[in-house]
């Protein structure tokens, strides 16, 4: 990942949300994010949807054998619909199956533990630099050399239904 962008303080993007009012200063650590389960690009896709299933996860990160960097993601709806149509099988590998980063010319918004929900709430609505809707964010550490999780937009909702009012 060429470049990154981080953004601290006041989202204007989301401060008419229906949600934004009940966040009150929570962040992405009060999700409390299932640990990430990374695979590698050549782990079967057998494999990839048995252990995705076992936690009930939609999204798993896929990470380089040699360095444990970031390479992508296996979105299993997306999955599913491949094997469906036949584009792969589960005896393939997840490389074949996978959605790359694009890491030329790029700028990613680097999601943390301490970053402010209304931050999140305004990445999966309006996406990296607002080029559109996110499904999930991969959570990292401040320099990216760990993944530490994956949160959707259904977790963001899920925790606005449990906060009082």
């Amino acid at each position: 990942m060429a470049a990154s962008l981080q953004v601290n303080g006041t989202i204007s993007g989301t401060m008419g949300s229906p949600w934004a009012q009940k966040y009150r200063g929570a962040t992405v650590e009060d999700l409390d994010p299932p640990p990430a389960l990374s695979i590698r690009p050549t782990d079967s896709i057998s494999s990839a949807l048995m252990n995705a299933y076992e936690r009930d996860y939609t999204h798993l990160t896929v990470i380089s054998e040699d360095t444990r960097a970031l390479l992508g993601y296996l979105s299993m709806p997306r999955l599913k619909e491949l094997l469906k149509q036949g584009s792969v099988n589960e005896s393939d590998w997840v490389e074949k199956a996978m959605q790359r980063f694009r890491r030329r010319g790029n700028v990613y918004k680097i999601i943390t533990m301490d970053t402010p929900l209304e931050e999140l709430e305004d990445f999966f609505n309006g996406g990296v630099n607002g080029s559109g809707p996110q499904d999930f964010a991969v959570v990292t550490d401040i320099s990216r050399r760990f993944v530490l999780g994956v949160v959707t937009k259904d977790d963001l909702e899920e925790f606005v239904k449990r906060r009082p009012a």
